[in-house]
C-alpha cells in the first residue's frame, strides 16, 4: 500500500491513500508527486475550520496539470472529515491537481459524494492547523509501506 508525506515548513503530514475507492484519483496523484509536480507550491487558499487547498501551478486556483479527471464519488470513504485529502475542481469531472485537507467535519457534510475523498491524514494533523495562505509545500514524498 503506497503512503504519501507532504512536507511543509510547518510539519509532515502523513498520508493512507483510499485506494480502493477512489484508484485513479489516487494514481494521479501518486504520479504528480512522483514527478514532483507539486513542488514549491502553495496553500493558495485555506479557511479556518473548513479547509487548506494546494496544487495549483499558478498558486491562484485557476490552474491545473493540462488535464482533467473523472470524480470518484460512489465508493466508501466518501466523507469529509479531519484530515481527509479530497479533489478540489471546478464542476463535476474537472479535478486535476488542486487538493484540500479538511480542518474539521464542522462545515464539509456538504462536499460528501460531490468531491472525491482520496486519502487521510493519519499522522501530523496539527500541521493542518498551522498552515496560512502562501505556505509552500516543499516536496511529496511517495512512500512503499505493506
Amino acid at each position: 500500500m503506497k503512503k504519501a508525506e507532504i512536507h511543509t515548513a510547518k510539519g509532515v503530514m502523513k498520508v493512507d491513500f483510499y485506494e480502493k475507492d477512489a484508484p485513479n484519483t489516487v494514481a494521479n496523484f501518486i504520479k504528480l508527486s512522483e514527478k514532483r509536480y507539486y513542488d514549491g507550491l502553495t496553500f493558495h487558499r485555506v479557511i479556518p475550520d473548513f479547509v487548506i487547498q494546494g496544487g495549483c501551478p499558478n498558486g491562484t486556483g485557476t490552474g491545473g496539470p493540462g488535464y482533467k479527471i473523472d470524480c470518484e464519488t460512489s465508493g466508501d470513504n466518501q466523507y469529509h472529515d479531519r484530515g481527509v485529502l479530497s479533489m478540489a475542481h471546478a464542476g463535476k469531472n474537472t479535478g486535476g491537481s488542486q487538493f484540500f485537507v479538511c480542518h474539521s467535519r464542522n462545515n464539509t457534510s456538504h462536499l460528501d459524494r460531490v468531491h472525491t475523498c482520496f486519502g487521510k491524514v493519519t499522522d501530523g494533523l496539527e500541521v493542518i492547523d498551522k498552515i496560512v495562505a502562501g505556505d509552500k509545500i516543499e516536496k511529496i514524498v511517495i512512500t512503499n509501506n505493506k
